[in-house]
Formats: structure tokens, C-alpha cells, sequence
């Protein structure tokens, strides 16, 4: 439950239609083994005390009698076992039987959340016997043991874990989701940050397909965790089948799902604060509107979950390859369109990119390949620019010339050292002395090239730098730092590898699959110290760290708003085996020590198109004081290496 994180069950029960003792012994088994795997919330199917198939047995008294003994059974069992645990059974209330979700937590019985929509359609004939509930609570008076008990019965309940900030559970039951006016919806207004479902939905063609749409559709329009639990095999009888399709889901995402036709426990990691940031992001989801709910207290140990939910190395890259090709096409679409627009505005017939043999400016020379085909403009109006000075190799030289060449752009080489040398005269600076002033030296007389011939062409200096860079602040202010339009300021390094690579694989011939190919084997680097021995001497990743850390460590603080000690727990499970503990906490504090400090590149950024959830841009994503103080983010990583040593 640490850092907003709870392990949540969706759990279906073995059970025999009308049998509730053998029934609520299988619901005690399986709530056992859900509480014992670390299960905090743990949701079974609706009616599953008696099965949802009994017909008009619904209206035989004896039936509702040995409900309520089932529910008192389980309730008696859940004594010492620290989970909130929704159960469904028949409820009698006045004249009225309902369908009802009873929360239990240690012995208690919390609240019944009766059933707001009732089918009456196809398979479904719900009213024959069900009413609908009321939505404002009201007291039920469950005798028990010679005592009464008044415990709220209404949909509108809310059930509040105080063990984790922000955590509030909302309930509603199978139709209800497939309803217009859901009560998740209204729950989700109120506060509540996971809805559970207790359903007995049935097996027809692609009907989970549907189902899997509904859950997910309303996880994402509600920014809620969801539990679906659904009645198994159990149920089936005469003309339906039931398959218990579970789901748990978060914000639109699938955490887990069972197999059909399987009866089985699915386990999922919410986690609150997550949901809870995003809530906060989102300004239109609104203010909450408690009017009319009940909130129950429920009084929850807090402990460290044990955290089973994986969050993928790269996640700016889905995982799936045909997803990530669907991805890289719509971003080189975006990137090539939004410079397209930037051309039909400006009416600019030119573009001047300086290439260099790495991914970056490779990139940035394909989308602007890409866009000129668009606009119907020759590729010789493209200028690229190749600029050895002092850390310029053999390889990147010769694959910056072919790449032009083969894209048939006009390549043109404008040698620096000359330039450099006369500068490094002028300020009093040695050139043996490789310091940072002979280093961004030469980046700042790369950009005056690049825009100096753009305005002998009349065009517009490409930008090339990419997002991880500019997070970092490893670029040199008012030297690659600065265009006329960054066409890759959206798109972090991990991605642009393979970005790269798609067009390598998709769009590129013989001759541009082996230049492309060589430039992907390229180590990363600016090439401003001299080579050693002809290779290449000055390697990014060694000096800033793995940028698969990094974009790592962006994503989940600026898109999830995690803490550093979050970051750096998930970080490990994530990495593990492939960088040790100390190493990621290493780049963790060189990521927030440079994002921090480097804001003020990134508050004068040229214009450039977001592509992702993510961005960098202090006219969109980030606006962020330039002056912005880090210390207590330091403080906390401070205090980890601490605990680390």
C-alpha cells in the first residue's frame, strides 16, 4: 500500500446453483487464498451466495433465509483477514427484493449496495423478481445473533480506505455497467477511485470482446481503477453459459484478465496516487459531488504491497511490434505534417538541416524528406549540411554524405576547424584545453552556419535536438539548442531509435537500409572532443547516463507525477539484472539534478510538434518556473542513498 499501491482479487468461486452452504464455503476458500496472496480489495461475482440462475426460486423464503445465513458465514470468517470483500446475494427489504453487493471487513458487514439497473430483455428477466435500488442510503436493520445491526443499504456508497490517501471505493453491479446513466459515473464524482463489479454476465460471440470495451471504457472515462468479477461455470444451467471473465483495469488499461471458461483468481495493482495525479491533471474531470452519499469508514493496516504489476522499460515504446510500427507511423506523420504546415505558412521553399551520421539529425532529415514529398517540393531544396570540426570521425562523416546523398538532398560541407580555431584566438582559449567552452564552441558556430545559409536560401534551419535531450538540458544553449523548428522536441531518444529503425525497415531501399543500419550501430554521441585512435571518444550515455533510464525516469515523473522514491522502486523491479540498485539511483539524481537546473533551455525552445502524452514545451506540457528550486526532490534522493549504504 505503499507509494498508492493495493493489491486487488477478482476472484470466481466454484458454486452449485441454490446450494448457499456449499456456496459460502467456496467464497471463504477463495477469499482466503486472496487474502493470503496480499489481496486488500477482493471482489466475487453478483449473487453468488445463491447463484444467479435461480430463477423463481428467488421468491421462495426459505432461499432468502439461508442467504442471509451464508452472508453471516462469510462475514464470521473475514474476522482478522485486514481486505474489504464485496459478495453478492438476494436481499429482502420491506416488500421489495433486491439484488445486492454486501461489503465485509474483519466480522463487519460495511454496507449493502443494491442493484440499480434492472435487464428485463433477451436472456435477462431480472424484474420478475428484483427491484431497483434507491439510490440515497437508508437503514437496513439486520438482525443477527439476537443483536440488531443498522447497516446503510443505497447505491450511492462510498468506502473509504484511509490506509492509502485517495483511496474510496465505489460499487455497482453487472447491468449497471452496461447502462447509460452508470453509477460508476456518479461514484467516480463523488471521490470514488476504484469502482468494483460483481457480474453474472453470460457467454455469447464476442460478447467479451464487448464486455473487456465496457470495463476498459469506463476505467478511462471515470480515471478509476475497475474490478470486474464475473459468475464462472458454475452457473451455467439450461440455456446459458457462463465463462467467469474477470477483469481488472486502470484508467483505460488492463492490468489483468482471466481466461474464460476457467474458474480463477486475477490479481491487480491499482495504484491510487497514479489515479489520483491524473485526476488532478485532468482539469475538466471537475470538483467531487458528494450530495446524497454515504461515506464508510474502512479502518485498513497499512503495509508494503508486494508489487506483482510490471511497468515496461521503455514506455514511450509499446511492446507489441505491430503496435510500435502503428505508432512510429502516426509519429513521423505528425512530425512531417506539423513542419508541412510550418512550410505552407511561412511559403519558404527550403529547409537546412546539419547532419552529423547520428540518429538524431537522421531522423530529423527523413521527416523532412517526408514532408517536402508532401508538399510536392524537390528534395535538392533540401540543404544538409555536413560539418566536421574536431571530434568528427570517418564512420558519421561518410554516413552523414551517403544519407543526404541517397535522399537526394543537396549536400553541402562547410569544415568548422578553421572558424573554430580563429574564435578560440580571439576569446584567449587553448586549444589543448577541452573544457566546456571548447566544446560548445563549436555547437554554436554549427547553428550560426545552419543560419546563415538559411537565410542565403531563404529556408528554415531544421532542428534535430529530441526530447530526452532537452529534459537533460544536453544541449548547448543557443547552439543545437536553437531552429527555426524542432521537428523531433516531442520525441524521446528511445524512441527515435526505433523510429529510425521502421523507416529502415518499411521506406528504405538497398542502399538507405545499409546506411540507416550503420548509423543505428552508431554509439551516441555530439563529437566534440577529438577521436582516439579514429574512434569515437566523447560517448553520451557514459557522461549522462543510459537514456533508457532517463526517458524511464521522465515518463513516470512528469506523466505520473511519482516521487522520487517511487520512481526509484519501480525503476529496480524494472531493471533488475540489467543495472545495479546503486547505478539507477546514480542516474536517478543526475536526471533530477539536471532537469531542475536546466529548465531555462527549455523555457525559450523553439516551436516543435508534441507527438506523445509527454512534452517539454513551455508554450503546452511544461510550464515550469525557469528558477524552480529542486531540494526537496534532492533531499529525498539524498535520504534513499542513505538507506542505501
Amino acid at each position: 500500500m505503499k507509494h498508492g499501491l493495493i493489491k486487488a482479487a477478482a476472484v470466481t468461486p466454484e458454486i452449485k446453483v441454490a446450494d448457499t452452504v456449499y456456496n459460502a464455503g467456496q467464497i471463504c476458500l477463495g477469499m482466503k487464498e486472496a487474502a493470503g496472496a496480499g489481496a486488500r480489495i477482493i471482489v466475487f461475482p453478483e449473487l453468488c451466495i445463491t447463484g444467479y440462475t435461480c430463477g423463481d426460486l428467488f421468491l421462495q423464503e426459505l432461499l432468502l433465509k439461508k442467504a442471509k445465513e451464508g452472508l453471516l458465514t462469510v462475514a464470521k470468517q473475514t474476522e482478522g483477514m485486514d481486505a474489504l470483500i464485496f459478495v453478492g446475494l438476494p436481499l429482502a427489504r420491506g416488500n421489495k427484493l433486491y439484488n445486492v453487493a454486501a461489503a465485509l471487513h474483519q466480522g463487519k458487514i460495511l454496507g449493502f449496495v443494491p442493484k440499480a439497473n434492472i435487464p428485463a430483455y433477451a436472456e435477462f428477466y431480472e424484474s420478475r423478481h428484483f427491484a431497483p435500488g434507491n439510490r440515497k442510503p437508508e437503514e437496513y436493520v439486520l438482525t443477527a445473533g439476537g443483536r440488531e445491526e443498522r447497516i446503510p443499504f443505497g447505491t450511492d456508497l462510498l468506502f473509504e480506505i484511509e490506509a492509502v490517501d485517495g483511496l474510496k471505493v465505489g460499487c455497482e453491479i453487472c447491468e449497471d455497467l452496461w447502462a447509460a446513466d452508470s453509477p460508476a459515473n456518479a461514484h467516480a464524482k463523488a471521490g470514488a477511485t476504484v469502482i468494483v463489479n460483481l457480474s453474472a454476465s453470460d457467454e455469447t460471440v464476442g460478447k467479451d470482446e464487448y464486455r473487456e470495451l465496457l470495463v476498459k471504457s469506463s476505467s478511462a472515462r471515470n480515471i478509476a481503477g475497475y474490478i470486474y468479477t464475473s459468475a464462472g461455470e458454475g452457473e451455467s444451467s439450461q440455456d446459458l453459459v457462463f465463462g467467469g471473465h474477470n477483469i481488472i483495469a486502470e484508467n483505460g488499461t488492463v492490468l489483468a484478465q482471466s481466461k474464460r471458461f476457467v474458474n480463477q483468481i486475477v490479481y491487480g495493482d491499482l495504484d491510487i496516487h497514479r489515479i489520483c495525479h491524473e485526476r488532478r491533471r485532468m482539469t475538466t474531470f471537475g470538483q467531487e459531488d458528494t450530495g446524497g452519499y454515504c461515506t464508510v469508514k474502512v479502518p485498513m493496516c497499512q503495509e508494503e504491497t508486494v508489487i506483482e504489476r510490471t511497468y515496461g522499460c521503455s514506455p514511450f515504446v509499446p511492446d507489441e511490434q505491430g503496435k510500435r510500427e502503428k505508432r512510429c507511423d502516426e509519429i513521423l506523420s505528425i512530425q512531417s505534417y506539423g513542419l508541412k504546415k510550418r512550410y505552407e505558412h511561412t511559403g519558404s521553399k527550403k529547409a537546412v538541416i546539419g547532419i552529423s551520421g547520428g540518429l538524431d539529425s537522421t531522423l530529423a532529415l527523413l521527416v523532412t524528406v517526408r514532408a517536402f514529398d508532401l508538399l510536392s517540393l524537390e528534395r535538392k531544396n533540401i540543404v544538409a549540411v555536413t560539418m566536421p570540426c574536431f571530434g568528427t570521425t570517418d564512420r558519421t562523416y561518410d554516413n552523414a554524405c551517403k544519407l543526404a546523398e541517397v535522399l537526394g538532398a543537396d549536400l553541402r560541407e562547410v569544415n568548422l576547424k578553421g572558424s573554430v580555431a580563429l574564435h578560440f584566438e580571439d576569446i584567449g582559449q587553448d586549444m589543448e584545453c577541452h573544457d566546456i567552452t571548447y566544446e560548445n564552441s563549436q555547437a554554436r558556430e554549427r547553428t550560426q552556419v545552419l543560419m546563415d545559409i538559411a537565410n542565403q536560401e531563404n529556408g528554415l534551419v531544421i532542428g534535430t535536438g529530441d526530447m530526452s535531450e532537452l529534459a537533460l538540458g544536453w544541449a548547448t544553449y543557443n547552439g543545437d539548442h536553437m531552429s527555426m523548428y524542432g521537428v523531433n522536441a516531442g520525441v524521446p531518444k528511445t524512441l527515435v531509435r526505433y523510429l529510425v529503425e521502421y523507416y529502415a525497415g518499411v521506406c528504405g531501399n538497398g542502399e538507405l537500409k545499409e546506411v540507416l543500419s550503420d548509423i543505428l550501430d552508431t554509439p551516441v554521441s555530439p563529437e566534440l572532443l577529438p577521436p582516439v585512435d579514429g574512434v569515437i571518444a566523447q560517448k553520451t550515455e557514459d557522461l549522462v547516463g543510459p537514456y533508457e533510464l532517463h526517458d524511464f525516469f521522465l515518463y513516470y515523473m512528469l506523466r505520473c507525477g511519482f516521487e522520487p522514491e517511487k520512481v526509484y522502486r519501480i525503476a529496480r523491479m524494472s531493471f533488475a539484472g540489467q543495472y545495479e540498485d546503486k547505478v539507477i539511483l546514480k542516474w536517478l539524481k543526475t536526471f533530477y539534478r539536471r532537469f531542475f537546473a536546466q529548465q531555462f533551455k527549455r523555457s525559450c525552445l523553439p516551436d516543435g510538434p508534441k507527438v506523445g502524452s509527454v512534452a517539454l514545451s513551455p508554450r503546452g506540457d511544461l510550464r515550469m518556473p525557469s528558477d524552480a528550486c529542486g531540494r526537496i526532490w534532492m533531499e529525498e534522493l539524498e535520504r534513499m542513498e542513505e538507506g542505501e549504504r
